[in-house]
């Protein structure tokens, strides 16, 4: 009738009940290494659109970090003559004998400039880092975060 029944993975033995043993079928794509998302600086390097978005982000971070310094600076020099034309009697105050324009002028606005570059630095590194750690997928530093931002 037939010939001899072999006892393989796949097949049952003559006489044996019950369902035939379990085969594992896998895809031969399974075993193939997964491919990562590119990292963001090949993005940035390769100026694609997402890499066009995260520079055109840090531009507008920077770009309205100096239009506040700007708009500051301004306020404080265009400040001093409706200070004066405000106040008349300021016009004439001199203490030690210096009008009170030159004093604020050369004594207070120089030092505002100063700190205002100060400032725009700090928070402009502060952006750059933010930036960096983004595009890294890095935390940024938490003692460093400023809470008005």
């Amino acid at each position: 009738m037939g010939g001899p029944v072999r006892s393989g993975a796949g097949q049952r033995r003559a006489g044996a009940a019950g369902p035939p043993p379990r085969v594992l079928v896998t895809s031969p794509r399974a075993r193939a290494p997964r491919r990562s998302a590119p990292p963001v600086t090949r993005e940035i390097d390769e100026q694609t659109g997402l890499g066009e978005a995260y520079m055109r982000s840090l531009v507008r971070a920077q770009f309205r970090l100096a239009l506040l310094v700007c708009a500051v600076a301004v306020a404080a020099i265009g400040g001093l003559p409706l200070l004066f034309a405000a106040a008349p009697r300021a016009r004439t105050v001199a203490p030690l004998g210096v009008p009170l324009a030159w004093l604020l002028l050369a004594g207070a606005m120089y030092p505002a400039f100063v700190a205002g570059g100060w400032w725009y630095v700090r928070h402009a590194e502060r952006n750059e880092r933010d930036f960096a750690a983004l595009v890294t997928g890095a935390d940024p530093a938490a003692g460093d975060r400023d809470p008005l931002r």
